[in-house]
């Protein structure tokens, strides 16, 4: 029997906006074969629920795929994932853990004031790390087809929270929006740096912690993402770590996909524990049911 395929709109910022992600609510028995296939037929990132571990605390387990391969972690398939379970009735409870295959993601569910339902997920406390190479920096500039004068003052950086993602400021988002990049080097320098991913952003406005930003894949089997969480998590902390934003739990938003003509926007916010220490952040935004395939 073929399994039922919800197609996702995730982070939409208008009607036709967001990233879509094709997700099966009940997966189990699934092969990564099946799984492959889904992902394939639909050319987007796409989630699968599956039973936990067996003696484990989690409330389920999750895995992605993409047409070229099975990824660790997807934020917005994931958020995605889980409105669509509690959109079934399939939740019992509110705080979930979840397992992926990049580690433990916890997910809180709650409605915004007009009921629609409102999903969070965690992402641990990231990492970055400068790209000091004048190479490397004219590699990349060659690939995004601009000029380094197009770049702004601030480091390349790699930062992470689940996967690497190439954090690159632009000076404008009119650079950002006329990026034509060479799509056919982009895995060769992915693999040269040690990154998923090219995520080249702009300030949109630096008082309301807006900012606009594009990814350009490794290798996921397209060449642009509308909307994504994972490196939008990342920005965060590269942000963070050019003084751009502070610490606060005060939201910032990511905006993507309007090159794509699907605007999204992600909301992050910083984690604290009980000694004010940054653990991670809460990643979110809005979700819609488009269409069921069976």
């Amino acid at each position: 029997m073929s399994p039922e395929v919800h197609l996702i709109n995730v982070f939409p910022a208008s009607r036709n906006g967001g990233n879509l992600a094709p997700t099966v609510a009940r997966a189990d028995g699934m092969s990564d074969l099946d799984m492959q296939t889904v992902a394939t037929t639909y050319g987007h990132e796409c989630g699968f629920v599956c039973s936990p571990p067996a003696d484990s605390d989690y409330d389920y387990a999750l895995r992605f795929w993409v047409p070229n391969h099975e990824m660790e972690m997807c934020g917005h398939a994931t958020v995605g994932a889980v409105w669509l379970l509690k959109h079934l009735g399939l939740l019992q409870k509110d705080l979930l853990n979840l397992w992926t295959l990049s580690g433990r993601v916890q997910a809180q569910v709650s409605h915004d004031p007009d009921g629609a339902i409102k999903v969070e997920i965690t992402q641990p406390k990231g990492h970055v790390e400068v790209l000091t190479s004048p190479d490397i920096e004219a590699e990349i500039v060659s690939v995004l087809g601009i000029s380094t004068n197009e770049l702004a003052p601030l480091p390349i950086q790699n930062a992470s929270t689940s996967r690497v993602k190439t954090l690159i400021p632009l000076k404008s988002v009119a650079v950002l929006d006329g990026l034509k990049p060479d799509y056919r080097r982009i895995e060769q320098l992915c693999e040269r740096i040690g990154s998923t991913g090219l995520y080249p952003y702009a300030i949109k406005d630096l008082a309301a912690r807006q900012f606009d930003a594009r990814q350009f894949p490794k290798s996921s089997g397209y060449p642009e993402d509308a909307a994504t969480g994972i490196a939008a998590a990342a920005l965060a902390f590269g942000l963070l770590e050019n003084g751009l934003v502070s610490s606060d739990e005060r939201p910032l938003y990511v905006r993507q996909g309007r090159a794509m003509g699907r605007p999204s926007e992600i909301s992050l916010r910083f984690r604290r524990d009980d000694h004010t220490e940054i653990q991670g952040l809460w990643l979110g935004g809005a979700v819609s049911l488009a269409e069921v395939h069976a």
